[in-house]
């Protein structure tokens, strides 16, 4: 499998902006204050991460243009953390406002990119480096889809893993082979598709079930449509444990 085109990325982004804004629209203020998938945060705190890595990722870009570079956040991840604790006890109007901003600042600056053809030779546009996993414009990209796309289920408002796409799917699969142990092999079998091999190890187990549901388990988050299995040596088995969320830190979420 192979990454989105910067088209077909760009066209995702957008789709995952409007899905976002749209389903927020609907919250109201104690809907803000309900827990949300991921233990200890409301939905408070999901919008405030979301506002803040839509900024964090247009600033990137802002300075990518420039031919600089800028840490991911003002302050690292205890900045990171200490922005979101403040700012998870708005309420829904002021959410909605503070998005908003973060998804337009973070759409017009993926939209002002150069062409897609546009070469990766020259370090520019969609292959301009950025700080952020010391990778390039496409690569930032591809975190906004996947907090986009993720952090929208874990509000828990009705857009389940059920509603992913498969390229979004296939795009998760490639990400999060990383999670795979050392010791473990994992063929991933999604229904009427292609199998997918991740992982290196000597123990070997099949993860099957609807492409959904195997992307979330490779998410740590809960499949919803209750169609995965896990067989070794054509036995039942328990899904394999994995590692953490790739660090977007390496000197995530």
């Amino acid at each position: 499998m192979t990454s989105p085109s910067p088209a077909d990325l760009l066209a995702g982004i957008h789709q995952a902006a409007v899905a976002v804004a749209s389903d927020v629209s609907k919250l109201t203020d104690e809907d803000v204050k309900a827990p949300s998938a991921l233990p200890g945060w409301t939905r408070g705190h999901i919008l405030a991460h979301l506002t803040g890595i839509s900024n964090a990722m247009a600033r990137q870009l802002e300075y990518a243009a420039r031919g600089e570079t800028i840490e991911l956040y003002d302050g690292g991840m205890e900045g990171r953390n200490k922005a979101i604790d403040m700012a998870a006890g708005h309420d829904a109007a002021t959410h909605r406002e503070d998005l908003s901003a973060g998804l337009k600042r973070a759409l017009h600056a993926f939209d002002a990119l150069p062409g897609v053809k546009d070469s990766s030779a020259n370090q520019t546009g969609w292959w301009a480096p950025i700080s952020f996993r010391r990778g390039v414009v496409l690569d930032g990209g591809l975190a906004l889809w996947r907090e986009l796309v993720i952090h929208n289920a874990d509000l828990l408002t009705g857009r389940g893993p059920e509603t992913w796409s498969r390229p979004f799917c296939e795009h998760l699969f490639d990400f999060l082979a990383a999670r795979v142990p050392q010791e473990e092999k994992v063929l991933l079998q999604p229904l009427g598709l292609t199998p997918v091999s991740i992982g290196s190890g000597t123990r070997s187990t099949v993860v099957s079930g609807m492409i959904t549901d195997i992307a979330a388990w490779l998410a740590g988050r809960q499949p919803s449509l209750d169609s995965l299995r896990a067989t070794a040596a054509g036995d039942g088995a328990d899904l394999p444990g994995l590692l953490p969320w790739p660090s977007a830190m390496p000197d995530p979420k």
